[in-house]
């Protein structure tokens, strides 16, 4: 079924404070007829880029689409070059329909940038996560904001059991050993334990929080989570999950704590100073969410002291990370750039996913309910 043109008195509610009142949308939610302009943001494949058929999510690749594009009359342009006035996606604003980005090399679409956007209409992430996006600004224009959801929960839920593991085994003072020729046993082992009996705590219980649950399961873990929203009776049956209402009840109990939640100006910056010395000393923390949710100097000097016993993700804060920043040198740190979401199986997904986002668009159908982030002047409620 056609989607609806966005009318001049759509209802929005205003972001965190409750108010509704009348917003006009100026823009159509779906593709006029005619060639469009399509920009896609994604990180350099450089030498791996021919490595393997499948890796579709880097520039070279394009997601695997370009000749699908290109054979229904449409421009379709790719770049790595997304920061500063001068840069390859800054001549393209003006006059692209579709912006196709990724949180793993986001293109930061600023409220400055969706304005000088005069004919977007769709801001697709190739993945989830849309916080690179000012929400508010497409919402007060009527611009689209899609994402491919689910595409890559099985990718993060399998990477945080990684992590957990590594972290709660001391792994990588032994792997750091054996590259340096060293063999001393006692400086992995004062700090290695077992994952069964330890209570890990999920904050946020989506679909790769209640992923990772059942995927701890079988470690016999105490299992804790946080959210919005109860889990249904089935699922905690299943997982033997607890549901805890109050973070902060929950936060000290935890052994292991795994973030699991959008950035949103509630989550952001939200473990900070006051809130990590409530936790218990020697605490885990994984956070392959949003690196801004963690104060950054908080972290370090909580990782310095002991008060957290190891940190590990993949998300930082801003992306890429620069070379000076204070997570790369803190001790005991398992860190990676943003690869968790971005193994080849997840690369297929988000790829076909945003093919069939794009014909959908291009036929003026609705997309998947779940998809959109932003529609019709709505912010999703997850973002709110």
């Amino acid at each position: 079924m056609a989607m609806k043109r966005a009318t001049a008195s759509v209802i929005r509610t205003v972001w965190g404070s409750g108010v509704v009142e009348p917003l006009p949308i100026s823009r159509s939610l779906h593709a006029s007829p005619g060639s469009k302009k399509i920009v896609g943001v994604f990180y350099k494949g450089n030498e791996y880029a021919s490595s393997n058929p499948n890796f579709v999510g880097c520039v070279e690749n394009a997601l695997g689409i370009s000749q699908w594009l290109e054979s229904q009359g449409h421009q379709y342009i790719v770049t790595d070059d997304k920061e500063g006035p001068n840069c390859e996606l800054e001549k393209h604003i003006p006059d692209l329909h579709v912006l196709i980005s990724t949180p793993f090399h986001p293109a930061y679409v600023t409220a400055e940038r969706i304005k000088k956007a005069k004919n977007l209409q769709l801001l697709l992430t190739a993945r989830i996560g849309s916080d690179h996006i000012d929400l508010q600004a497409a919402a007060d224009t009527g611009v689209t904001v899609a994402e491919v959801t689910g595409c890559n929960v099985v990718s993060v839920a399998e990477d945080e059991l990684m992590r957990i593991l590594i972290l709660v085994r001391n792994f990588l003072p032994g792997y750091h050993q054996v590259i340096n020729g060293d063999w001393k046993v006692a400086g992995i082992s004062h700090r290695a334990y077992d994952l069964e009996g330890k209570t890990v705590g999920t904050v946020g219980a989506g679909r790769i929080g209640k992923l990772l649950l059942q995927r701890l399961k079988p470690f016999n873990c105490n299992l804790l989570y946080h959210d919005r929203l109860k889990m249904e009776l089935e699922m905690e049956a299943q997982t033997g999950a607890k549901f805890e209402e109050d973070l902060d009840v929950m936060l000290p109990k935890c052994d292991v704590i795994v973030i699991n939640m959008p950035l949103t100006e509630k989550t952001r910056g939200m473990f900070d100073k006051e809130r990590i010395a409530k936790l218990k000393k020697g605490v885990l923390i994984l956070n392959n969410a949003r690196g801004a949710i963690m104060d950054t100097e908080a972290v370090v000097e909580a990782c310095s002291s002991g008060q957290i016993g190891g940190y590990s993700g993949d998300v930082w804060h801003p992306q890429p990370a620069p070379k000076d920043h204070p997570w790369r040198g803190m001790p005991n740190q398992a860190m990676t750039p943003h690869v968790s979401g971005t193994t080849i199986d997840a690369q297929l997904r988000y790829a076909a996913g945003t093919k069939d986002m794009l014909d959908r668009y291009f036929k003026g159908e609705e997309f998947p309910a779940q998809n959109y982030i932003v529609k019709e002047g709505k912010i999703a409620s997850q973002y709110l």
